[in-house]
């Protein structure tokens, strides 16, 4: 086969000889050659280290020292259960049916190993696992809320226990909700009773069905164990020994430790335990709750076990000896938190603040003219009322010095009234708008009740007049309940003013909301601290205060991580000015843990915590003011909180006042406690009595710290317009007297459907008033004045009980 071939000419006869390099080229040819390039956008935008573009080689250098550094964290996190004197890892029990044991769950798992080990019913019980090399300090926990929190606290792993048949109960739920709010590690489900679900088959349903319940609250688990499976228990506890627990962020911030032993020697209340999280610094305060805050007197290494591999619960009795013989590891320095300096003196810190106006002195009322809107007081000037003068029946065109020769009572004017269209267009609003008696357009003579004009909107409608059939105080005041009532229902079904108050005709507006003043704009207008002086509460000048919260956060939690005694030491810790009472609360069936605090974490001031309502409580809607327990970190305390409006704050940095938690929203809870330093996690229960009646009523965050954030309260009054012409309104039952409207008198008004406006001048001594307004409002339309009041947060009192 011969094969074709197809002959191809060059396209050129020109050869191209080889181009000059760059670096060869004259000044003109790279000019040439750059000519209308710019810098590329793209690199000048990228300012950050992290949006340069790198190149492959840093690149995978940077990726090398984060897997470097993540490898040491871990390794840093697991080292303190290596070693001859290894830290045991902490397993919470948690059963969340009744028919489920934390005992006979920890009995099938050790069993499972061939261990025949005494465990008790509720309590500790520390356990060698000499497969893995590994201890095990197991918390079996009852069904008690206050326990379960502290045992989950301070656990590297929490083992859910369900039954396969019994569901989780509402307090089950209650338990999962409040540990998994305050903080979990490492989780692992277990479930009982599997062997007694007749037929077999429906026993991989049941875990399945177990599984799709547990993971809607944990999504990271992934699998449910048998406890009497001679397969899946031991993997069980291989996970235990082998992983490292994730931990929990603000515990793991702090120096922590499960106390395991306590004494009490004279003044010293002496305990002992593993030092966990940071490093322990005896010049920082600790906290053991239910009793406070306490200084460190020294810190001593634990004496060492003759026997590890035989430990049990004898090894947790403390040994005698001397504390000659005990090995110092660190003394306070003259750097020591001093509980004196930082709390305010008194036994209450924050003294109740009666939010009842009537109960604020009226000197304001008696040296001012007018209310204070925004940060000035208007009116202010003397003056001298005139008297009311009867305005002259005078030609069109008239001067002021012409009218002055017209005597009064005489008729002037073949002119008068017959001028053009427009003059008397202009009488009409001339008379409509001076022609006031001194009593108030209700006690016109011959006034004749007008019938309600079409509802037509836009400036060419027609009056609109209400008549006023109550000609004396009592039937006025019958009618001003006859309206409120009928307005009942509107109010209910439309909640469009949620802070409206209706006030008796018989108050002084002007005194009852003494303390209220008026604001332009909730955003944006200044508020004037000055004017809230006299209704500070007593100690609040005391409180700590911190300009620029988030750095001195971060620098404070730097601090801790260097220094101290090293996590994983077991030591004894002497308390100065210890509380008898610790010892007599330690037992083995309540775990107590003592948590070492940072810097000022001891300080008293306004906090403000991010809450959000939990979806399944059921119960009365919470007010503010209402006494309830938070648990803050290692803190649990009684708060009477504020809430206030969360997000969307102005440049005033004025919140306004909730007088409730309102469920499925985001509110700021404000308070006076201890400062917290980090966003740690905020449990809030209501409860009912002293057995398990523990209702979750909130779970949110630490916000931070700002005693300058202003809680403003809000107050509504609202008048109904008694006459309509055009846009201006007579209105009435907003106020009752003439004082009054002369002292609101500079408040901006607005109605329901958005109209604004404001008052021109007061009609008689029955509170009615002009107002001109932007448009016309429509006669069913509610006009509203919005006053404000700071309002200042209580304090807080340590949990008990």
């Amino acid at each position: 086969m011969v094969s074709s071939s197809v002959h191809h000419h060059r396209s050129t006869t020109k050869s191209t000889n080889k181009s000059f390099k760059s670096r060869k080229s004259t000044k003109s040819e790279l000019r040439a050659k750059h000519k209308g390039k710019v810098d590329d956008a793209t690199s000048i935008s990228r300012k950050g280290p992290h949006q340069q573009v790198i190149s492959k080689i840093e690149r995978r250098n940077k990726a090398r020292q984060l897997q470097q550094n993540k490898t040491r964290d871990s390794e840093r996190e697991s080292r303190i259960f290596k070693g001859k004197d290894a830290a045991p890892r902490i397993v919470a029990v948690v059963p969340l049916s009744d028919d489920v044991s934390g005992q006979a769950t920890v009995q099938a798992l050790l069993k499972s190993l061939d261990m025949q080990v005494e465990v008790p019913e509720v309590g500790q019980c520390l356990t060698w696992i000499e497969r893995f090399k590994q201890r095990i300090q197991w918390l079996i926990l009852g069904r008690d809320m206050l326990p379960l929190l502290d045992g989950c606290k301070a656990a590297d792993f929490v083992l859910l226990t369900l039954s396969a048949q019994t569901e989780v109960d509402s307090y089950g739920q209650n338990i999962i909700r409040s540990i998994e709010s305050q903080g979990i590690s490492n989780t692992y489900a277990v479930v009982q009773h599997l062997e007694t679900v007749e037929p077999a088959k429906r026993r991989p349903d049941v875990k399945k069905s177990l599984l799709s319940f547990i993971s809607h609250f944990f999504p990271t688990t992934t699998k449910i164990y048998e406890s009497d499976s001679t397969q899946e228990a031991p993997n069980l506890i291989r996970s235990i020994c082998t992983s490292s627990p994730k931990g929990i962020h603000w515990r793991d911030d702090r120096s922590y430790m499960l106390v395991e032993e306590a004494r009490q020697e004279g003044d010293l209340t002496v305990l002992s335990g593993v030092v966990r999280g940071r490093g322990l610094n005896p010049d920082r305060l600790v906290h053991i709750q239910n009793f406070g805050d306490f200084q460190v007197e020294k810190i001593c290494a634990y004496p060492s076990e003759n026997n590890r591999h035989q430990a049990s619960n004898d090894d947790m009795m403390m040994d005698d000896a001397a504390p000659a013989q005990l090995q110092v590891l660190a003394l306070p320095t003259e750097d020591q938190d001093d509980l004196l300096d930082m709390a305010p003196e008194g036994e209450n810190v924050m003294e109740d603040v009666d939010d009842n106006v009537s109960m604020a002195g009226t000197t304001m009322s008696e040296s001012r003219k007018g209310v204070l809107l925004d940060d000035h007081h208007y009116f202010e000037d003397d003056y001298v009322k005139e008297a009311y003068v009867v305005p002259k029946q005078l030609p069109s065109g008239t001067s002021e010095y012409q009218a002055a020769w017209f005597i009064e009572g005489e008729d002037y004017g073949s002119d008068v009234g017959s001028g053009s269209e427009q003059g008397d267009e202009d009488m009409e609003m001339e008379e409509g708008a001076e022609a006031r008696p001194e009593d108030g357009l209700e006690g016109l003579e011959g006034a004749v009740a007008p019938t309600v004009a079409g509802t037509v909107y836009g400036d060419d409608a027609k009056s609109e007049f209400f008549a006023d059939l109550s000609p004396d105080d009592k039937n006025e005041a019958e009618a001003i309940a006859q309206f409120r009532r009928s307005r009942l229902t509107e109010s209910e079904e439309d909640r469009e003013f949620p802070d409206e108050i209706e006030l008796e005709p018989g108050v002084l507006v002007r005194e009852r909301l003494a303390r209220y003043r008026g604001l332009k704009s909730l955003r944006s207008s200044r508020w004037e601290t000055e004017e809230d002086k006299p209704f500070e509460p007593e100690d609040w000048n005391r409180l700590a205060r911190i300009q620029d919260y988030r750095t001195t956060k971060n620098r404070m939690i730097s601090e801790a991580l260097a220094g101290g005694v090293q996590a994983g030491t077991k030591v004894i810790v002497y308390l100065r000015n210890g509380n008898p009472e610790i010892v007599d609360a330690f037992v083995p069936e309540r775990p107590m843990t003592m948590f070492s605090l940072l810097r000022h974490e001891h300080k008293q001031s306004v906090v403000n915590v991010a809450l959000t309502a939990s979806t399944d409580y059921m119960g009365e809607i919470i007010k503010s003011k209402e006494e309830l327990i938070f648990q803050i970190g290692s803190r649990r305390l009684h708060v009477n909180p504020l809430f206030s409006e969360a997000g969307g704050r102005g440049s005033n940095n004025v919140a306004k006042f909730h007088r409730f938690l309102l469920p499925g929203s985001t509110s700021i809870a404000t308070f006076v406690a201890p400062i917290t330093w980090g966003n740690v996690p905020v449990v809030v229960w209501k409860r009912a009595d002293e057995q398990r009646d523990w209702e979750l009523v909130a779970q949110g965050s630490f916000e931070g710290v700002d005693s300058t954030r202003v809680v403003a309260k809000r107050v509504v009054l609202t008048g109904h317009p008694y006459k309509i012409h055009k846009r201006l309104v007579t209105v009435r039952y907003m106020f009752f007297n003439r004082e009054d409207v002369e002292w609101f008198k500079a408040m901006p008004l607005y109605t329901k459907r958005g109209r604004s406006g404001y008052i021109k001048e007061s009609l008689g001594t029955h509170g009615y008033f002009k107002a001109t307004f932007d448009g016309r409002i429509n006669p069913q339309d509610a006009v509203a004045v919005s006053l404000y009041k700071r309002v200042f947060p209580r304090g807080s009192t340590e949990f008990t009980e």
